[in-house]
């Protein structure tokens, strides 16, 4: 009979401890600071830091990581010198992938139609009007890489969407169009 109540005492107590028990908070910590870091307002004072705030500018010449800086400027004047002096770093290996045809497919297609004569979707839908014929145009590959950067007219800048060795395959791409026509 003894031997029943210590059973029943220590499945008693088993259920009891464990009842206390939560999985979504764990009841120790050891170093809190490890786990769960000081949480700081950007915009907060602190006397730590330069200027008394906590947002900081960034140090002068830094750039973004994997940003490849482009030094024409989005003016006629840049445009120009795109034009005149600037080549592509593309192998001909890149060029023949067959990738810049499926960009111009995605991002371009649209507006300049598929053989680049200006008649795409939207301009056959009038929603917009004047996208010129690759034809028509005295385009170089330093022209199209700096129209797909900045925008120009009515385009807009291609630069958030696609990568600098992406808008050269595109620029490559409508040469072979432009010479197709």
């Amino acid at each position: 009979m003894k031997r029943i109540y210590k059973i029943t005492l220590l499945v008693g107590i088993t259920i009891l401890v464990s009842s206390c028990h939560n999985n979504s908070a764990p009841n120790y910590q050891y170093f809190p600071n490890m786990y769960e870091s000081v949480a700081y307002e950007p915009y907060s004072e602190a006397k730590v830091f330069k200027g008394g705030k906590e947002g900081q500018l960034p140090v002068a010449g830094t750039i973004n990581r994997g940003f490849e800086p482009y030094e024409y400027e989005n003016s006629t004047a840049g445009y120009e010198l795109a034009k005149a002096n600037l080549k592509s770093p593309l192998t001909e290996e890149e060029k023949n992938s067959g990738k810049g045809k499926e960009l111009f497919e995605i991002y371009c297609i649209s507006c300049h139609g598929a053989t680049g004569n200006g008649k795409g979707k939207l301009v056959e839908r009038e929603k917009f009007l004047g996208v010129p014929s690759y034809k028509d145009r005295e385009i170089t590959e330093g022209s199209i890489f700096h129209v797909e950067t900045y925008g120009l007219n009515a385009m807009g800048s291609h630069a958030n969407q696609l990568s600098a060795h992406e808008r050269w395959l595109v620029a490559d791409y409508v040469l072979k169009l432009k010479s197709q026509l």
